[in-house]
């Protein structure tokens, strides 16, 4: 029946081939190493129906507190937001003032919540950093929507990619998707610059696309340095820089960076190799050298683009831009 009817050959077949060659790959690929354990295992029942992604899934983001988990996707005519519960079930979507998502982020207080969104659309809402109420209403736009900015404006966004917000409100934004901007900025509650660094380049402390951002809990921020193959990292004061890593992407470079529950490793998305890899993260002081420990090997075309943590459970949540579909990974 599904092979005579096209339409849910387009709604069903698609997502469960991809399920089916992600377990056989797991099964095949050499990670992880012989001795080692597996460290995550694929949750097939998430979400519970999965037509309900209608675009490309390009960001994640994990509401730890409230067992909630938004998803960011980009297309003609679909809802821009989508919000499911941690078990699977789709709760509601929305999409005012959103153009194209790129990166998300759940920020929790004790009184409140808020949903962080970068735009890097080029109409009236784009160049932008927004925050939300999580049932979609528009508290907050910094940037100027519809300009690319430069960098001699710090609140001027081009092609914004990921923003990280700490407990105290102080945020962090790799701004430059492909923009003309390649730099990193840490921002105050009220929205003042604090400090900001990078230039387009291949130095120290230079980016080339920064891409994603996030922060451990010894004050250093790591920012996936995508088209230069490394991560750097900086320290959340002073925004000195204090390290950078790169012998573990030489077959591609990191797209997303987030800490386990536990932090003790990191997880990065490496898009063009369809991989997760899991390396360690290193305790206070030195950043040294970065070792991969195991990995996650995704179906060929899945394309993982950003990736979040449940603090609370551990469980890693992917958007997959080749696959068109956020996937949950359970850790053992």
């Amino acid at each position: 029946l599904v092979l005579l009817i096209p339409p849910l050959w387009d709604l069903v077949a698609k997502r469960y081939l991809f399920l089916y060659f992600q377990v056989l790959k797991a099964f095949d690929y050499p990670f992880p190493l012989k001795g080692q354990q597996q460290m995550f295992k694929l949750d097939i029942g998430w979400p519970k129906i999965p037509e309900y992604f209608t675009g490309q899934t390009f960001c994640v983001a994990v509401d730890s507190l409230h067992g909630l988990v938004y998803v960011g996707q980009r297309g003609d005519n679909v809802p821009k937001v989508l919000v499911f519960s941690e078990e699977g079930y789709f709760l509601y979507s929305w999409n005012n003032t959103v153009e194209m998502p790129h990166g998300i982020f759940v920020m929790n207080t004790a009184i409140d919540s808020s949903v962080w969104i970068t735009d890097v659309g080029t109409g009236k809402y784009g160049h932008t950093v927004k925050q939300y109420s999580p049932s979609g209403k528009l508290l907050q736009m910094m940037g100027t929507p519809g300009n690319a900015g430069s960098s001699l404006i710090p609140l001027q966004f081009d092609q914004p990619a990921e923003v990280f917000v700490e407990e105290s409100g102080d945020m962090y934004v790799v701004d430059g998707d492909g923009g003309m901007n390649n730099r990193l900025l840490k921002l105050s509650n009220d929205s003042k610059a604090i400090w900001l660094t990078g230039t387009n380049g291949t130095g120290v402390g230079q980016f080339r696309i920064p891409h994603s951002v996030t922060m451990d809990p010894f004050g250093r921020v790591w920012v996936a340095d995508r088209d230069n193959k490394r991560i750097q990292v900086f320290d959340r004061i002073t925004g000195e820089w204090l390290g950078s890593w790169s012998s573990c992407f030489s077959e591609d470079g990191p797209y997303s960076v987030r800490f386990t529950a536990d932090y003790k490793y990191l997880i990065v998305a490496q898009l063009n190799i369809n991989r997760l890899a899991i390396l360690v993260a290193p305790p206070v002081g030195s950043i040294g050298d970065c070792v991969m420990v195991n990995a996650v090997q995704l179906a060929d075309e899945t394309k993982p683009h950003l990736v979040d943590v449940d603090m609370k459970s551990g469980a890693v949540y992917v958007a997959e831009i080749g696959a068109q579909q956020v996937q949950k990974y359970i850790p053992l």
